[in-house]
């Protein structure tokens, strides 16, 4: 059986390991083993105030953590907490896009549709939120799937972590609303 509920704060290390786990094994064919261990190390993890938010999900299969990710209403528009620079302020869901954040599967449980389970969850309570639009920026693992789940590419862009290691990303968007009907009102 598959669940989909709310992160809490006493989730925090199983979801860290499961993005530690995620980071580096997926990225294989993505990325250099440099820059997949730079990234995980510097950049993935839990940012705590999407849990606060209560815009962190976990999917759970027979009880064991097999995904995390979540959406924001908040500024950041990707990075854990040791990645983040100042105030997150809140956006405006008139004129800017929510952001989709973190989204990390178990090697284990690649491929079997979470991604897209969660992409769903987070888009239905986005649009809830009275956003048209969301944001995201993507890994090189992760361009497929969002590409396959409608998100056009906006810009590729570069990180320079420590190490002078340079990860690329991709910033891609798509609209939500008021096209976007939320699952519960489908057919």
């Amino acid at each position: 059986m598959i669940t989909v509920r709310a992160a809490q704060p006493a989730d925090i290390p199983a979801m860290e390991a499961l993005i530690a786990r995620s980071g580096i094994e997926l990225s294989d064919g993505f990325y250099s083993k440099e820059q997949a261990e730079a990234i995980t190390r510097h950049v993935f993890g839990v940012d705590t105030q999407l849990v606060a938010d209560q815009t962190y999900f976990l999917i759970e299969k027979h009880g064991e953590l097999v995904a995390c990710g979540g959406w924001s209403k908040r500024s950041t528009l990707f990075g854990a907490d040791r990645a983040k620079q100042g105030a997150d302020p809140l956006l405006d869901p008139a004129t800017e896009a929510a952001r989709i954040r973190a989204f990390f599967v178990d090697p284990s449980a690649a491929r079997q549709g979470l991604g897209r389970l969660l992409l769903t969850h987070c888009t239905d309570a986005a649009t809830a939120g009275g956003f048209h639009t969301l944001e995201l920026a993507a890994t090189m693992p992760g361009v497929p799937l969002y590409l396959a789940c409608g998100f056009t590419l906006v810009e590729r862009f570069e990180i320079t972590l420590p190490g002078d290691i340079k990860v690329p990303l991709a910033k891609m968007r798509k609209s939500i609303a008021p096209w976007h009907q939320p699952a519960a009102q489908r057919d």
